[in-house]
C-alpha cells in the first residue's frame, strides 16, 4: 500500500492515479457491496463503476449530513 503523503498530487496524472486507487478501495468495501445489492439491476447493468462510486459517495455523505 502506498504511503500517505501530506502534499497534494502534483499533476493531473497523479490525481487520476489517486482517484483510481480510491475508487478501487471503495468498490471493494463492504459498504459499497451492500449499497450495490440495494440498487435496481438496470442501474447496475447500464452504469460504469466510476459513476456508481460517485453516486454511492454522494448518498453516503448526504446520509451523514443529517
Amino acid at each position: 500500500m502506498a504511503r500517505p503523503s501530506s502534499t497534494p498530487p502534483s499533476s493531473s496524472s497523479d490525481s487520476a492515479e489517486l482517484w483510481q486507487n480510491l475508487k478501487s478501495a471503495i468498490a471493494n468495501s463492504s459498504g459499497f457491496r451492500s449499497w450495490r445489492s440495494e440498487q435496481p439491476a438496470d442501474l447496475l447493468e447500464t452504469t460504469p463503476l466510476d459513476p456508481l462510486v460517485r453516486l454511492y459517495l454522494r448518498e453516503t455523505l448526504e446520509t451523514l449530513a443529517y
